[in-house]
């Protein structure tokens, strides 16, 4: 994440679906369209569960990485 200012970070580490989802769909509604959220996740499925939901609602993962155990999308929001 090097060009796009983070606006808004998510911790859901340790938390289990579909709770990360649950708390970036409450999330993102603080943060203006174009602006970027972290979203901090230990639950494995969120690999599959973050770029599905961003697709299904309109928004962008812009990238995500993983640090150890740890894995780290930024979102863009599109709508």
């Amino acid at each position: 994440m090097s060009q796009t200012a983070v606006a808004k970070h998510l911790d859901t580490r340790g938390l289990l679906c579909p709770m990360p989802i649950v708390k970036l769909a409450g999330a993102i509604k603080e943060i203006q369209v174009g602006e970027v959220i972290e979203v901090l996740a230990t639950d494995p499925g969120a690999l599959a569960d973050v770029p599905a939901w961003a697709r299904r609602t309109g928004n962008e993962v812009v990238s995500q990485t993983t640090e150890k155990e740890v894995l780290k999308f930024y979102i863009k929001r599109r709508v």
